[in-house]
Formats: C-alpha cells, structure tokens, sequence
C-alpha cells in the first residue's frame, strides 16, 4: 500500500496546477504571437491539430468505460475510473472548437474554390452548426453516461459526503435503486458508443478531409474514430502509469492490468494500421485521378514523403515489434513512453493530412518551436481538466481490481 500524506499530496497537487498552469499560459501566448505575426495560418493549423488530438484522447477515453461497461469487465474497474475523468476535458474542447469560428479564413481553402455543386454541404454556417450540434450530442450522451456512473459508485462509497454537497441539487432520486441506475448506464453507455462513430466520423469529413473538397475516401469516418480509440488508449495508458508509478497516490493496478490494457492498445495498433491499407488499397486500385493525386502527394512527393513514412515507422512497425513482448506490456514506464511515441506520431499524422492543403508548394515541413509550445498548451488544459475532476472525486484512485466504490 502507499503511504498517505494529505498535507504533502495537497502541496504536490498545488504544484502540479502551477505547471499546468503555465503550460496553458505559454502555450496559448505562443498562439497569440504567432497569430499577430506574419503567419497567423501557422497558429491556426497547431491550434486544430491540437484540438483534434486531445478531444480525440478525451473522448477515446470515455469509450474504454463505456465498453468495459458493456462487456462487465470487472478486471478494469480501476482504469474505467481514470477513463471517466476525461470527460472533464468535454467542455473544454466544446469552447476551443467553437473558437475555431475565428479562423476560418485561414483553416479552410475551399472558401474560394469553385466546388462543383459541393457548396451545399461546404459552407461554413451548416459546417458548424452541424459539428456544433453533434458535439452537444456526443458530449452530452458522455456525461449522461458519467451522471450514472458516479451514482453508482457514490451508493456504495464510504466517503460521500464532499460529492453529495457538491452534487445533491442534481441527483435524480428515481435512480437511487442501484438496478435501476445500472440499466440506465448501459443504455447511455450504447448511445455514446453510437454517438462516437457517427459523431467522430462527421468530425473527421468536416474538419479533415473537407480541406481538400476534391478529395474523398469513404473509410475515412471509421478511419478517424477507430484512431482516436487508439491514440485514447494510449493517453489512458500513460495516466495511469503515472499514477501507479507516483508513490504519493493511493492508485496501484496489478502486472495483468497493465497487460491486458497494452493487448488492447496493440489491438488497436493493428486496426489502425488495416484501416490505413484498406484505404489506401481502395484508392491504388480505383486509380481515380481525384484520389491518386491526395494519396501521391503525401507519401511521394516532398517534404512530406519523409514525414509519411516516419509516421508509419513511429505508429506501427514499432509499437508492433515492441507489443509482440508479452513482459514489455506489464512494464508501465515502458509503456508509457511506447505510448507517448504513438501519440506524438498521430500529432504528425494530423499535419500530415492538413498540412499540404494549408500550405501550397513548400520545400520545408511547416513545424517548428511554436507548434511544440501550442501542444504544451493543450496538455495543460486537458492535464488541468482531469485534476480537478479527481480533486473532486479522489474515491475513484482507490479503487481495487474486481471493486465498485
């Protein structure tokens, strides 16, 4: 067991929302400067590959607990925990997608293109307002499904009085039979599982593959949020890592935890890299000019070419080599390196796909000191999302394997 010091978690916990803190200030001061400079298409372009990535993260995250919800698995209670608490990156990334709205002049070229009768679906009023209302949708199903959750757990928790002060004016008093909430969860937890693909694959044409409109693969939905899956595992993985590794947190997950989470991660490693071939078959095969020309310019011509097959190697050839180990998967800080590697190479991933319809005809990638400082903002954010929520609910990091607080 390890040992509990509140005085000294609550002066660690301090510090760590200082770092955050400062993370999300130069950051987001990175962003502003960049964005009065001469290149504010540059700030535009770090701020929604970073916003793709982390609410990809957030929201692949709550799908482990819904699934795991589904499926009854009771060996993965303690990671479900940490899974939910990235709902509380939602509203966050509801308000940095509606800043998006400011720079659409500098995110989406097709503004002045002739679109071929595209015009209908690619025009910014319905772009947003149907994003718009499938976050709400997404979002709200997820913490419709956390609602119930916590109920769940709150009945049965020896120390409930901070969350039922905190939370007692929204408690519906019709699910407090357990059954009752357990049954609720499940349906909420099937809806958001719903919502995800659909919602996620909406994201992925509107935000993504509509900034080359000539361009279009129709396994680029399931592509998309079969990805944020992966790269969810993997910010899963590296949080509780660090919690399990921290001495001053009373959160330990067992060798089989961690293994059946990494079988998982490299499942989903395998899919990813399908969905990427299948595509990519389809497209060699149909050898229709429109999709030749996206798929030729990215992976043969330069600079990205290089940046394509570093993404592949980064993505796939290693975690698949290293993940064919049975024991590295039981290794937490081995892990979590594994997984920081993964995610990094999906951040390049999204350049990757943005980059050369933002950026016509350049000789260099279009990546330097400030877009390292603007994904340092996000984590922060998201960093300090989760803080708060398990400042609020510390029962869930107590949690032991075949437990429901």
């Amino acid at each position: 067991m390890k040992p509990k010091d509140n005085s000294s978690n609550g002066r660690h916990k301090k510090q760590l929302v200082v770092i955050c803190l400062s993370l999300v200030v130069i950051g987001f001061g990175t962003f502003i400067f960049v964005l009065m400079g001469r290149h504010p298409e540059r700030a535009w372009q770090a701020y929604l590959i970073n916003f793709l990535l982390w609410s990809a993260i957030a929201q692949g995250g709550l799908l482990f607990s819904a699934i795991m919800h589904i499926t009854n698995a009771r060996w993965s209670e303690p990671l479900s925990n940490l899974a939910e608490s990235f709902t509380a990156f939602f509203p966050v990334s509801f308000v940095l997608f509606l800043f998006l709205f400011l720079g659409t002049k500098h995110l989406f070229p097709w503004l002045h293109q002739d679109l071929h009768g595209k015009e209908v679906w690619l025009n910014i009023p319905f772009l947003f307002s149907r994003d718009f209302i499938g976050l709400l949708i997404l979002y709200g199903l997820g913490f419709a499904y956390l609602y119930h959750a916590l109920w769940r757990k709150l009945d049965r928790s020896i120390s409930r009085g901070k969350i039922r002060k905190l939370l007692y004016k929204w408690w519906d008093r019709s699910i407090l039979d357990t059954e009752k909430c357990n049954r609720r969860m499940t349906v909420f937890a099937i809806l958001y599982i719903l919502a995800y693909a659909l919602i996620l694959s909406l994201i992925g044409y509107d935000l993504i593959m509509s900034m080359d409109p000539h361009w279009y693969s129709t396994l680029f939905g399931a592509y998309t949020f079969v990805k944020a899956f992966y790269i969810g595992l993997g910010g899963l993985i590296i949080f509780a890592s660090i919690l399990h590794l921290y001495p001053k947190i009373e959160f330990t997950l067992k060798p089989s935890q961690f293994h059946d989470i990494g079988k998982l991660f490299f499942a989903f490693c395998l899919v990813w890299a399908d969905f990427f071939y299948v595509q990519l078959v389809v497209i060699w095969y149909g050898n229709i000019p429109e999709e030749t020309a996206y798929v030729i310019e990215r992976t043969m011509a330069a600079p990205w070419s290089s940046l394509a097959w570093f993404i592949f190697i980064i993505c796939f050839i290693i975690p698949f080599l290293i993940l064919l180990s049975k024991k590295v998967k039981t290794k937490p800080w081995f892990m979590s390196v594994l997984c920081a590697i993964v995610i990094m190479g999906i951040w390049l991933e999204h350049l990757l796909l943005l980059g050369p319809a933002l950026h016509h005809n350049v000789s260099t990638l279009p990546l330097g000191l400030s877009d390292g400082l603007i994904f340092l903002g996000f984590l922060g954010l998201i960093a300090l999302a989760v803080t708060f929520f398990l400042s609020l609910f510390p029962e869930l990091l107590r949690v032991k394997e075949g437990e429901v607080i």
